[in-house]
């Protein structure tokens, strides 16, 4: 699993940017005194980085509503207003990284580092855009940097096992896995993805009890429940059992029935071949296409 900003399924990136967010909501500069940029700028620098700074303010609010295309608008021209600020840079990488253009993510993200080498949350941000690219030596990198300035935050933690799961460092994922657990004790993500280095490691036993601690800690965690069902179909043995509980978890989030979306959320090679044999029965295959037909139908605007 990683972590989005939705109900925790898939983490894309959500910690930087509510840093971010918070960090510029939370009062880091002064309160702005209007929302928009007058009709006539003057040249003054110290005006031109207020009306920056005004500007960075809305983006960050804009971007807790999701509306993340204004956000970036109003970013990118408060960095052309107060170049120096490592806040502002550090908002348009978060939102770059949101909206998944990771590269222009990176380059804004290392402007922050440049102003300000000492921010947790620049780090933690280009540990998460580097996972993206797959490079995950940097991630681990940036990710261990952030935590050296900043340590025990989950979130961080989390991102760092999920670059060592990658590598295949099962040892020290779930080190990295148990510390954000011990920081936050509901954290399920972490206690889930324990359960797949398990999983992979063929005990079974051990992964069935982890995703269901994770499961009892969130009543609406499809992963965890599809996890045990794929678990008690392939591996123990029990077929109707297993059916019953991936029908319910298939219906309780539908994208856990596509391969690609398990792929995404690190769910390793074992567990992906058996998840394969429980979704392609009939049952679960009847109620996936009833899922899809009950699903709302959008339809395109006719142009004017």
């Amino acid at each position: 699993m990683r972590v989005e900003a939705r109900t925790v399924p898939n983490r894309k990136f959500f910690l930087p940017l509510l840093v971010f967010v918070n960090l510029v909501v939370g009062g880091a500069w002064p309160a702005r005194a209007q929302a928009l940029l007058p009709h006539t700028l003057r040249l003054d620098p110290t005006r031109l980085e207020q009306q920056g700074i005004s500007l960075v303010q809305d983006a960050s609010q804009l971007a807790q509503f999701q509306q993340y295309d204004l956000a970036l608008q109003r970013a990118k021209l408060a960095t052309q207003l107060a170049p120096k600020s490592p806040e502002v840079w550090a908002l348009l990488g978060g939102l770059y990284l949101q909206t998944n253009e990771v590269d222009n993510g990176i380059v804004a993200l290392n402007r922050a580092e440049k102003l300000d080498s000492k921010n947790s949350a620049v780090l933690f941000a280009l540990g998460s855009a580097y996972f993206q690219k797959a490079d995950y030596g940097k991630s681990v990198e940036y990710l261990k940097a952030g935590l050296k300035l900043k340590p025990n935050v989950p979130g961080a933690l989390f991102d760092l096992g999920n670059a060592y799961l990658m590598q295949r460092q099962y040892g020290n994922a779930i080190a990295q896995y148990q510390q954000a657990i011990a920081q936050e004790a509901k954290f399920w993500p972490a206690i889930n993805n324990i359960g797949l280095i398990k999983y992979e490691e063929g005990k079974v036993d051990e992964a069935i009890q982890l995703w269901q601690k994770a499961a009892d800690i969130d009543s609406k965690a499809a992963e965890p429940r599809l996890a045990i069902a794929v678990a008690t179909y392939a591996r123990k043995g029990d077929v109707e059992k297993g059916l019953n509980l991936g029908e319910f978890a298939v219906r309780l989030d539908s994208r856990y029935a596509k391969l690609d979306f398990l792929k995404e959320n690190l769910w390793g090679e074992k567990l992906l071949a058996d998840t394969k044999k429980l979704l392609d029965t009939p049952k679960i295959r009847a109620t996936i296409i009833q899922l899809e037909e009950q699903r709302p139908q959008t339809t395109e605007r006719p142009a004017e």
